[in-house]
């Protein structure tokens, strides 16, 4: 089995800073891509910040020059530094990775539990 375990979210003001963090363990053969989804209330789950191997991190236009992903592939691991946050940026944010269990697997999609950051005004 796979485990994603995410920590660091909490209560911040506007203009303050959170870090998260994920933590991959379990049965993993190898990770694709790792990265930041976040839902709040009554809207759809959206990509905040992605981090492919091999590839360009990409993030949502929201989040740019604020929030910074970064990866340690060596521990399975992926943070997120969000800088200047804002009200809208209240959500759940869930951890997400794409794993391969055994060498040849396409790969499937796992979410952590998701982490609460709550933003006051």
């Amino acid at each position: 089995q796979v485990q994603l375990v995410e920590s660091g979210g909490g209560l911040v003001q506007a203009g303050g800073s959170l870090r998260l963090v994920c933590a991959a363990s379990g049965s993993i053969f190898s990770i694709g891509a790792m990265g930041w989804f976040r839902q709040a209330p009554g809207e759809q789950r959206e990509l905040a910040a992605i981090a492919p191997n091999h590839a360009t991190t990409t993030y949502a236009d929201s989040v740019k020059g604020r929030f910074t992903i970064s990866r340690d592939i060596a521990k399975n691991t992926v943070d997120l530094q969000m800088n200047s946050l804002k009200p809208e940026d209240a959500a759940i944010y869930y951890c997400y990775g794409r794993i391969r269990q055994r060498a040849g697997d396409p790969g499937n999609a796992y979410w952590g539990q998701g982490t609460q950051v709550t933003v006051s005004a």
